[in-house]
């Protein structure tokens, strides 16, 4: 829903306003917002506004509402397609650590893995079981996704 200078609304406004009276129904109201989509029911529509009829400042105010409420929507709709594609990135990353496939990361396939990159040091083999440790919530020494994802969160922030 793009915004409208205040022009705009009162033209609107005056649209609907067919007697002159300086009073939109809620009739009225609802009968544009299927018109453009936004299809509410009367009684929801009544108990959000909280009145049987708007002037023309009421009216502002339920535009910008509507327009603050379809922003909030389509930021969460944007938040939502954003963490659904980095469960999917983290379940990859996930799958190249998990050498065996069996739904955990050991030591052994950590330090593989960690080999093959270039970033592992046979000196510090300790290193391995403390990084497993440090994220392995549940103490049975190897990480499960739940707990590769909350390290790959908290390295990430």
């Amino acid at each position: 829903m793009s915004t409208l200078n205040e022009h705009h609304i009162q033209r609107i406004f005056d649209k609907l306003d067919e007697d002159g009276d300086g009073l939109v129904s809620l009739d009225e109201v609802k009968e544009l917002l299927d018109k453009i989509g936004a299809c509410t029911g009367l009684d929801e529509l009544q108990s959000l506004v909280g009145k049987t009829s708007l002037n023309f400042i009421d009216f502002l105010f339920f535009y910008e509402a509507m327009v603050k409420k379809n922003n909030e929507e389509k930021i969460k709709e944007d938040n939502n397609i954003i963490d659904n594609s980095l469960e999917d990135d983290l379940v990859e990353a996930f799958k190249v650590f998990d050498l065996n496939g069996d739904g955990f990361i050991s030591c052994e396939e950590l330090q593989k893995v960690l080999s093959r990159l270039g970033l592992w040091d046979e000196k510090e083999g300790s290193d391995c079981k403390n990084m497993i440790h440090m994220y392995d919530t549940n103490l049975d020494g190897v990480l499960d996704f739940e707990e590769f994802k909350n390290m790959m969160l908290v390295s990430n922030s």
